[in-house]
C-alpha cells in the first residue's frame, strides 16, 4: 500500500486549502479504493496524531470532530481513487502535518472509525504540511 498526500502549504488565517490523497495497492481480496472507508489525520509538533474526520466507502456519509466541523469538508472520487479535504477558515491551531488513511476493517465512517484506523493502519504516507500564519 502506498499513500500520497498533497496540497499543503502556507496560508494566512482565514484562508483555504484543498488537500488530496491517493492510495494504491488496496486490492486486498478483490477490494479496491471504493470499498474502504477513509479518514484524515493530523499531527502537530510535539503532539500525537489525531483523527479529525472520515468518509464512508460510498462517499455519502462523513464525520468530523467539533474542532473542524463546519470548516473542513471531506469528499472522495472513487473513479480516481482519490480522497479530498477542503479546508476553509483556517486557524493557526490547524497547523500540522496532514495524513490520510484507509479503514481496512469497515466501509463505514463513525467516530469510532478514527480510533480503529489510528490503531490498525500501518502504511502511513509522509503527509503534507499545512502551516497557518496569524
Amino acid at each position: 500500500v502506498q499513500v500520497q498526500e498533497s496540497g499543503g502549504g502556507l496560508v494566512q488565517a482565514g484562508g483555504s486549502l484543498r488537500l488530496s490523497c491517493t492510495i494504491s495497492g488496496l486490492t486486498i481480496s478483490g477490494l479496491t479504493f471504493g470499498d474502504y472507508g477513509m479518514a484524515w489525520f493530523r499531527q502537530a509538533p510535539g503532539k500525537e496524531r489525531e483523527g479529525f474526520g472520515c468518509i464512508n466507502a460510498r462517499g455519502d456519509k462523513t464525520y468530523t470532530v467539533d474542532s473542524v466541523k463546519g470548516r473542513f469538508t471531506i469528499s472522495r472520487d472513487n473513479a480516481k481513487d482519490t480522497l479530498y479535504l477542503q479546508m476553509n477558515d483556517l486557524k493557526p491551531e490547524d497547523t500540522a502535518m496532514y495524513f490520510c488513511a484507509a479503514d481496512l476493517v469497515s466501509p463505514d465512517c463513525t467516530e469510532l472509525s478514527l480510533e480503529v484506523i489510528r490503531e490498525d493502519f500501518r502504511d502511513w504516507g509522509q503527509g503534507t504540511q499545512v502551516t497557518v500564519s496569524s
